[in-house]
């Protein structure tokens, strides 16, 4: 019986694509890699972050500094950060119906906090942690360990090819959103135990998984 639902937050509950390509691109001379257009924006999503790394250039060793760049700049950048559509709806019920939420992401949680206090959701979760790139398994493994839970009462929701493979790493099941950064192609070709397009299909699964 599923208790918690986790979400990831970039490309999951807040649309940040477009703000994070502009902020991303005004960082590619400064960091030494290619900048993107909407155009080629569309063909990554279709590619792993690893895969992404490797076509954009980067040197694996700046890539931790680019990413706390990144979060300062998106710092300036939270006031113009809007929750998809339908998204809030989906949240108030899903509390409404005994579910604990959470987020796990690789933003910054003050990033994350200001965001939600903005677009009115301050009070939807009952944590909020953020983690590196690549270790978001990590940070729900310590979580479950400290709260007790078992995998099998938790899903994740996220919009990457990474946020699926951190669930199957941790042993919880993961809901993939084709509203976000990679495409639905490239989502189901990873297997998510559920893979939606629209966030009022949320509460299908959730009232079966619950």
């Amino acid at each position: 019986m599923t208790k918690v639902i986790i979400f990831d937050f970039d490309g999951t509950l807040a649309d940040t694509i477009d703000i994070l390509l502009s902020i991303t691109n005004r960082l590619s001379a400064e960091f030494g890699f290619k900048s993107a257009t909407k155009e080629e924006l569309a063909q990554l999503s279709n590619l792993t972050s690893w895969q992404i790394l490797r076509y954009s250039g980067i040197s694996i060793f700046k890539f931790p500094l680019l990413i706390r760049k990144l979060r300062a700049e998106l710092r300036s950048e939270i006031c113009n950060i809007k929750i998809f559509a339908g998204i809030k709806e989906v949240l108030s019920e899903l509390k409404n119906l005994g579910f604990q939420l959470g987020i796990i992401t690789s933003n910054s949680r003050e990033n994350v906090l200001e965001a939600l206090e903005i677009n009115g959701l301050q009070d939807i979760f009952t944590f909020i942690y953020s983690g590196s790139t690549f270790g978001k398994h990590k940070v729900i493994n310590r979580w479950l360990r400290r709260e007790h839970i078992n995998p099998e009462e938790v899903v994740y929701v996220g919009d990457e090819i990474r946020d699926i493979d951190a669930a199957r790493k941790t042993g919880i099941k993961v809901i993939a959103v084709s509203w976000g950064f990679n495409s639905q192609e490239a989502l189901a070709a990873h297997n998510p135990d559920f893979l939606i397009e629209r966030p009022q299909q949320l509460l299908d699964i959730m009232s079966n998984l619950g």
